[in-house]
């Protein structure tokens, strides 16, 4: 992998969101990247730790997420390549969920000194990271109303919809299908819901001609139907400098 695939997907999902300059890309490009490999189900980093680094997704899928005293995990958000999921640490020392891999991953880290002097000298660049940050935050407040409000179905629909739009954004959707490298058990820890609660929604979902999940991949089978059992309004992503 070339230094310049690394950031690659960072920098498209900035310019279409933000926008960018060239002397902003350049900058992004010339950040100190640590790459590793990680297996599928792998901490990244963990509840309680204190983190020095921030973990870029280059390839795969992580999930933050929290875990009860009874060990019982609920799924707080799912991340894709060219996301930042731990860029809270540069300022929050100790990590109060945890960072896991969904699938075997490729992870870039930058050093939070290598940020610190990025922001120092790109302020605009450090706007744009805090406007990440905010963004992350109306999705967290959008998982609160959809596990909260919304019947299992729907919450299901919810989250493929949010995926895809924002699996679209740097180019990973193909036609009608995406990935969503979920398994059952971890599709009712996004929901909510047992694993076996899950199931059945998941074949609810089938029966009804609307999507089919099958072997970490959705197939949309019905777009109209899709999007208004879901009730989606994609407004929250913030996924134009307009918004």
């Amino acid at each position: 992998m070339s230094g310049d695939e690394i950031p690659a997907a960072l920098v498209k999902r900035l310019r279409a969101a933000s926008g960018l300059s060239e002397q902003e890309i350049m900058a992004i490009h010339a950040l100190p990247i640590l790459v590793r490999e990680y297996g599928a189900e792998r901490a990244v980093v963990s509840e309680g730790q204190r983190a020095v680094e921030c973990c870029l997704i280059v390839r795969g899928f992580c999930a933050r997420s929290k875990t009860t005293s009874e060990g019982r995990r609920q799924i707080l958000s799912i991340h894709i390549p060219g996301e930042i999921p731990d860029l809270m640490s540069l300022h929050l020392h100790v990590m109060d969920h945890d960072l896991r891999t969904l699938t075997p991953c490729t992870l870039g880290f930058v050093h939070h000194e290598a940020l610190r002097l990025l922001y120092r000298r790109q302020p605009n660049l450090a706007d744009l990271f805090w406007r990440d940050t905010l963004i992350d935050a109306a999705m967290f407040r959008e998982w609160i109303v959809n596990v909260g409000q919304r019947p299992a179905p729907a919450r299901l629909a919810h989250v493929m919809v949010e995926l895809r739009e924002r699996l679209k954004l740097i180019g990973r959707v193909e036609g009608s299908s995406f990935e969503m490298p979920l398994t059952q058990e971890q599709v009712g820890e996004a929901l909510g819901i047992t694993a076996v609660h899950a199931n059945r929604v998941i074949k609810q979902l089938r029966q009804d001609g609307i999507v089919d999940l099958h072997r970490g991949r959705v197939d949309v089978l019905d777009e109209t139907r899709l999007l208004e059992l879901a009730g989606f309004d994609g407004r929250y992503l913030h996924q134009s400098p307009a918004l």
